[in-house]
């Protein structure tokens, strides 16, 4: 009956205690390494997304992402490390991918459109645009809608694919902007008269800018009479202000400089059988 070399079990023992316990000690260090790593990733990645003025929103979840991916390859990388095969995990991810991406169609384009509404910014969080079909003031951007805040103030939630793939106006990005409007003359007025008169009234509306100056022709005709193209200039947060008064203006100062008030007539002819 053989005995049992006792020795020889505890050298083995403490070889594989030993084996595991680097192993796990390079782990815990791996782990911590890949933290510290993961956190100035992150904080690099924010810091250039500030300094583009990205909504915090935006930030947020760019943020999740990121953390999100590099913590699941730091946790692959780990397993690696103790020999286990990493390939299934891949294979898994791989595949979910693609399950995903097919019963998500719709939300991974919005949100491939909202990464690149970041990194093109046709717009800003507070511009008044036109975006989707819809007009109002950005309140968000988020990565897969971006929220308008429409004049009546209704919140609309629109797609980023939507509005990537649509025409984007906004009325933010220059300094000033023009208030397009007509003003119907008689046609026994004198209209060079009226359009010095509203020219100098209309300039001395408030927040109405001086350069460009205030535009003034006459558009079109009809059987009133000649119809004037009114155009000041404006910045965008002053623009329903300036609309209002420039429409106040022409009323009061030309009833006031006596200009006859545009009437409609039709000359009727009579004959007698």
């Amino acid at each position: 009956m053989s005995t049992i070399d006792f020795s020889k079990i505890q050298e083995l023992i403490i070889t594989t205690a030993t084996d595991v316990g680097i192993k796990i000690l390079g782990a815990i260090v791996f782990w911590v390494i890949g933290r510290w790593l993961i956190s100035i990733a992150l904080g690099m990645i924010r810091n250039a997304l500030e300094r583009q003025k990205v909504d915090p929103t935006v930030l947020r979840y760019v943020g999740s992402v990121v953390t999100v991916t590099l913590n699941i390859l730091l946790v692959i990388g780990i397993l690696g490390y103790f020999g286990i095969q990493t390939t299934t995990f891949a294979a898994l991810f791989a595949t979910a991918g693609i399950a995903i991406g097919a019963a998500w169609a719709g939300l991974l384009s919005n949100f491939a459109a909202g990464v690149f509404l970041i990194v093109l910014r046709p717009f800003k969080v507070g511009d008044f645009v036109t975006a989707g079909g819809i007009t109002g003031t950005v309140t968000e951007i988020g990565l897969f809608s971006s929220t308008i805040n429409t004049p009546d103030n209704i919140s609309t939630m629109v797609g980023n694919s939507k509005i990537l793939g649509d025409t984007v106006q906004n009325f933010s990005h220059s300094p000033y902007r023009r208030v397009d409007l007509k003003c119907q003359l008689s046609g026994a007025a004198n209209h060079q008269a009226a359009i010095a008169l509203l020219k100098e009234k209309i300039s001395a509306i408030p927040n109405v800018v001086s350069s460009p100056s205030v535009e003034i022709d006459i558009l079109e005709f009809n059987l009133v009479g000649p119809v004037l193209a009114v155009r000041p200039y404006c910045n965008n947060d002053h623009y329903w202000q300036v609309y209002f008064d420039t429409n106040k203006v022409m009323l009061e100062s030309l009833s006031a400089g006596g200009f006859p008030a545009p009437m409609s007539a039709q000359n009727v002819i009579m004959t007698q059988a």
